[in-house]
């Protein structure tokens, strides 16, 4: 049996070969986060936010059953424009390469895929996490599970809000995952940047961070790490704004018997459309601040290799 081939861009092959700092980047947030062409120009804009600030963007994504690690420019703007996109996390990675589909890669499948191509750092908008109500319906993300045995970092402004946030730190917590707050000792709830939750790690700088996970690396510890960096300022909706949105998009989601992968694109898509679109507009900003973050910590990482 033929072995598993990952196919690297131009761009990422270069760097992976000269040690150059990389920020792996998921695929979910193009062909599932917004229609054509706004979902091209965000993945765009958050490439050339990494490649500013000192690193190389390396999008992860499925084309036709075969792993592809950084996409060039055509191969960005087909998979932008595909309709019917598989959205793969770790159980439908093998699914998605043995039949030959195109697959959009999860916060977990873009860990699975980062660390096999020798990438340490990640850039998303937010984790997936412990849904609302979980102690009925059992629904806990994958990317959780995959926070406790892969040794990627991913910066995020922390889990989506739309999610059950204690109980989601709690997980980590137990799973042994280092949350680390990005200039804040509390862990930003997506929209927002507090959410009254106290985390014990955090530093202030991207240097301290580099030096917290070559010290992890050094000691063998296998898991991931939670780099929680708040939304900007400017572009955040305060928490007694969107929560009542939220509430009311879970509560359609029950309704419409809405579960399992397809709950967050709805309620992601039901919240746009609730502020009127200002949700997105934060998600947008959130994602390329975290995109800037990460190619600074990824610069500083790779001083230290």
């Amino acid at each position: 049996m033929k072995a598993l081939e990952l196919h690297f861009s131009d761009e990422v092959s270069h760097a992976l070969k000269n040690g150059l700092p990389i920020v792996a980047l998921e695929s979910t947030i193009i062909s599932h986060g917004m229609p054509y062409p706004g979902n091209l120009e965000v993945a765009n804009d958050v490439e050339s936010v990494v490649r500013t600030n000192g690193a190389v963007p390396a999008t992860i994504a499925i084309l036709g059953g075969r792993i592809h690690v950084g996409l060039a420019t055509e191969e960005l703007e087909k998979f932008a424009q595909t309709k019917g996109v598989m959205k793969c996390s770790r159980r439908d990675l093998p699914f998605a390469i043995a039949v030959g589909i195109d697959g959009a890669t999860t916060v977990a499948a873009t860990m699975i895929i980062a660390h096999m191509a020798g990438i340490k750092i990640f850039a998303t908008g937010g984790i997936g996490g412990v849904h609302r109500g979980a102690e009925s319906t059992f629904d806990i993300s994958a990317d959780l599970t995959e926070f406790s045995k892969t040794p990627v970092a991913v910066v995020s402004a922390g889990a989506k809000a739309i999610l059950d946030l204690p109980k989601t730190l709690e997980y980590l917590e137990t799973q042994g995952v280092g949350v680390i707050g990005y200039g804040t000792d509390e862990f930003p709830a997506f929209y927002s940047r507090k959410s009254g939750l106290k985390l014990s790690l955090h530093f202030h700088s991207a240097t301290e961070v580099a030096n917290y996970l070559k010290a992890s690396a050094e000691l063998g510890l296998t898991n991931g790490t939670v780099i929680a960096n708040p939304i900007p300022v400017d572009s955040e909706i305060a928490s007694e704004l969107i929560h009542p949105s939220i509430d009311l998009a879970i509560s359609e989601a029950e309704k419409l018997g809405v579960v399992g992968k397809n709950l967050t694109p709805f309620l992601l898509k039901r919240l746009n459309e609730i502020t009127d679109g200002r949700s997105q507009v934060a998600n947008r900003a959130l994602v390329l601040n975290n995109a800037a973050i990460a190619a600074q910590i990824a610069s500083e990482f790779s001083k230290l290799k």
